[in-house]
């Protein structure tokens, strides 16, 4: 663990904060979309 490894380790973060925003952002379009969805049924 070194000043080398620094910087791929913060990236590696990033991609992963990255992934579980977009991830977050689906699963709530989708929640969205459903609940549209079943307003339109009634």
């Amino acid at each position: 663990f070194g000043a080398k490894k620094i910087p791929e380790l913060a990236r590696g973060l990033g991609r992963g904060i990255r992934e579980f925003k977009d991830a977050t952002k689906e699963i709530k379009k989708d929640m969205d979309d459903s609940a549209k969805l079943e307003d339109e049924k009634k």
